[in-house]
């Protein structure tokens, strides 16, 4: 069984741990967030065991095999590299990186420690992406030139949401505009 560590408290990291519920391969042991207080909530409401204010504590944390890292997207990077260097496995939150220079020194800092590293893309293997690809690979409708996806949401404008401010990661291409391409 291999214990989880959650790095953030926000709404996905809640999905994930509602989602962690059903694991027969794992189990939430820790959560942390720089509010000790959002730590706190979230433990008691998916009863898990220890909470942390810091995401340092979670790592050192020995009993902890791999964590989730479900952060603002421009932190994605530092604490998947620290994770990798404290010996965690790592599923992180899309989109993997800022830019593909923080994606690669990533991808190094995995291969460096013998870590395993995903970034947690719930389309690429959903049973309906998975169909459409045996049915491409078959060639059951031909050879496909050109494909054209749309994937929208509408959201009111908040400033400080992390959909809109820029600090934080925000806009529409890094939220979404991995589910078209």
């Amino acid at each position: 069984m291999l214990n989880w560590g959650v790095i953030s408290a926000g709404g996905i990291a809640s999905v994930f741990c509602n989602a962690m519920r059903f694991s027969k391969t794992g189990r939430i042991s820790a959560v942390a967030s720089r509010s000790g207080v959002r730590a706190k909530e979230l433990a008691n409401k998916f009863s898990i065991p220890k909470h942390y204010s810091d995401y340092e504590s979670l790592l050192a944390d020995d009993q902890i095999d791999v964590v989730y890292i479900s952060n603002i997207h421009p932190a994605h990077a530092e604490w998947t590299i620290k994770a990798a260097q404290a010996g965690k496995h790592i599923l992180v939150e899309k989109p993997i990186g800022m830019n593909s220079t923080e994606a690669e020194s990533m991808i190094e800092a995995a291969q460096q420690n013998d870590i395993f590293l995903m970034e947690a893309f719930s389309y690429r293997p959903h049973p309906q992406t998975k169909k459409l690809v045996e049915i491409i690979q078959e060639g059951r409708i031909g050879r496909v030139q050109m494909l054209r996806a749309v994937f929208s949401y509408r959201s009111d404008f908040d400033p400080d949401s992390r959909l809109f401010a820029k600090e934080l990661g925000g806009g529409a291409i890094l939220d979404v505009g991995c589910y078209t391409t």
